[in-house]
């Protein structure tokens, strides 16, 4: 008489091939997927902890190692939070230069996704051609901030200077390259027969069970569910930007690619856009108690000197309350909660990651598949698990 074995595997941790060190125990019958355990407590970073001893300019550091392919969105979300706990008004000229670098943080981050994704599935050119397209906006970060990865450039109540001479310049021409180089990608891929195969109806995830496990971003919308927070609960002046929201039909890791491509291309168009409406003026709120002074102040008089020295080494009081703001990151949405009780450091602060949400759906998403489709749904989730920790 027949008899089934069910066998447990342990996948991973191993970086880059499981997206960060994210260990998985599947339970297998045969080759077909029937249960999946993600064990995610590897990383011990206790960022959340960590804020509760610093000031609210401190932690700002803390948040660029998240989701490190994405640290200016990361910023982004956490300083519109302290903003609104603070309740202070950013100058038009830092939102609108905070969105065009938060666009090229998207972009950056799908060109990791893109490599990476294709790589896990076999294709190793895409990989070559995106990480070459990532080094040109990494020269951006180290124009601005000087630093390629983790860099730090938003500040509460703006941004810690303002852009160098050469900037715009300088994005318009890398801007300008990239829609040849999204059709190669497509060229590269779209009508792949092999990619096709691997992609089309695997990690089948319904509008309704997505929403039920708190997927955003991408993954959300490639699942035919239309919400942006950029469109939909607008920060950083997006409302006046107009760009597409694309969306998904079949539900499935072919639909979240065509999503990602589309959503690159759309953020070439509200940089473009930004560029074309910046103007001059402050980049930092008129708030002495709370922002930095500019560096020529710090450097050429006392008064300047002794300024940064107070608020770097004491802090600022927050009012007493709670807020949440969140922002669509690459990855979905990254919110942060906030709670004073008007010292000069968070009483408790919570991060809401897009990855750590999305990665519970993995066993819905894969489960009854085979094993090497486990590969391409890892890999369409575009996780970081940077920002899993816990």
């Amino acid at each position: 008489m027949a008899s089934t074995e069910i066998m447990t595997v342990n996948m991973g941790p191993q970086h880059p091939s499981t997206h960060g060190v994210l260990r998985l125990i599947v339970e297998l019958d045969g080759e077909i997927i029937n249960k999946i355990t993600p064990h995610i407590g590897y990383l011990h970073r206790g960022i959340e902890k960590l804020s509760e001893h610093r000031t609210y300019h401190q932690t700002i550091p803390l948040t660029d190692r998240l989701d490190y392919l994405a640290p200016m969105s990361n910023n982004l979300g956490y300083v519109l939070a302290v903003e609104k706990l603070l309740g202070i008004d950013v100058p038009e000229r830092a939102q609108t230069i905070r969105v065009i670098m938060a666009e090229l943080t998207r972009l950056k981050s799908h060109l990791v996704w893109i490599a990476c994704h294709a790589l896990d599935i076999g294709a190793m050119t895409v990989f070559l051609y995106a990480f070459r397209e990532r080094e040109n906006i990494m020269d951006i970060y180290e124009m601005v901030s000087g630093a390629r990865m983790t860099s730090n450039f938003f500040r509460v109540g703006g941004l810690s200077k303002d852009i160098p001479e050469g900037f715009t310049a300088a994005v318009r021409e890398v801007i300008d390259t990239f829609p040849g180089h999204f059709d190669t990608y497509e060229g590269l891929l779209t009508k792949n027969t092999i990619w096709l195969q691997r992609t089309i109806g695997n990690g089948v995830i319904s509008a309704e069970d997505a929403i039920d496990y708190g997927i955003t971003g991408p993954a959300l919308r490639g699942s035919g569910v239309d919400w942006d927070l950029r469109r939909d609960n607008p920060y950083s002046g997006y409302e006046k930007y107009d760009f597409k929201v694309p969306v998904g039909e079949n539900c499935d890791t072919f639909d979240r690619y065509k999503v990602r491509l589309v959503e690159m291309r759309e953020s070439v168009k509200i940089i473009r856009q930004a560029l074309d409406s910046l103007k001059p003026g402050p980049v930092l709120a008129d708030e002495p108690q709370i922002c930095y002074p500019p560096k020529e102040n710090v450097y050429n008089s006392i008064e300047g000197l002794i300024h940064h020295f107070k608020i770097a080494s004491e802090g600022f009081s927050a009012p007493e309350g709670e807020v949440y703001q969140s922002v669509e990151a690459p990855k979905g949405e990254l919110g942060y909660y906030l709670v004073s009780d008007g010292s000069t450091k968070p009483y408790r602060m919570r991060i809401r990651p897009p990855s750590f949400v999305n990665l519970q759906a993995i066993e819905k998403m894969a489960k009854g598949a085979m094993i090497a489709d486990l590969v391409a749904v890892i890999g369409t989730l575009d996780i970081v698990l940077g920002e899993i920790d816990r």
